[in-house]
């Protein structure tokens, strides 16, 4: 997945709507979870929100184990109940963003026609940069930190970064009929989804609107398309 680096006091940050819908996601993950009680399922829930908040904002370099146990009331030594390290709960952040924004792109991809290539990527389109700029910190605390996390918390990232990066490749490729691991494919990725991500950096949600950049992105793919080669 292509990232990018974002100024912490950027005013994107200011539009993201902590609503129930993160939050029952990681209430149905936690509670995966055997043996947990109720209340450590919640505890943890809050952790992980305190901590994707901290990396959003400020970056992997200032989440510290006694930041977020003071955002969530707690003592930093409770915290080792949950997480044995800084390193475990970054890498648990980030891997809930990661499925969260896949999962959604998916459900989306369900409802519309399998053979309507355009369509299929412009959904994805859409629904990834909704996730960045208004309804996950844990979408954005990924893209916001993984450049800087050391190689141990990437490398237990690898698998679920690579399935999303397919799902991207494969629409790709379905959408200027050429295969997905093709060099043209894996361009087009880096140049699209990279300017997806991007958008973190400049988006000012008092100026900007997700449609209208949503919009304007359709109308260069369409582009693109008519204009290429067969």
């Amino acid at each position: 997945m292509p990232v990018v680096r974002l100024a912490s006091d950027d005013p994107a940050w200011g539009n993201f709507e902590h609503g129930n819908c993160e939050l029952e996601k990681m209430r149905l993950y936690t509670a995966k979870t055997i043996g947990r009680s109720a209340k450590a399922e919640t505890s943890r829930n809050e952790i992980l929100s305190a901590a994707a908040n901290i990396m959003r904002r400020h970056g992997y370099a200032e989440l510290t184990l006694r930041n977020v146990a003071a955002k969530v009331n707690m003592k930093a030594g409770s915290l080792y109940y949950h997480f044995s390290s800084k390193d475990e709960l970054a890498t648990e952040v980030m891997r809930i963003g990661v499925e969260a924004v896949e999962r959604d792109v998916r459900e989306a991809l369900d409802q519309v026609s399998p053979i309507d290539s355009e369509q299929r990527l412009i959904t994805a389109v859409h629904i990834h940069l909704n996730a960045l700029l208004r309804s996950s910190e844990f979408v954005s605390s990924h893209i916001r930190c993984y450049p800087f996390v050391p190689d141990r918390v990437r490398f237990e990232l690898r698998e679920v970064r690579r399935r999303y990066d397919l799902l991207w490749l494969e629409l790709i490729g379905e959408f200027i009929n050429r295969p997905a691991r093709g060099d043209e494919v894996i361009y087009i990725w880096h140049i699209l989804v990279g300017a997806l991500n991007q958008s973190l950096e400049w988006f000012n949600p008092n100026r900007h609107s997700i449609d209208d950049y949503a919009r304007q992105i359709e109308i260069m793919l369409r582009q693109f398309r008519s204009q290429r080669p067969l």
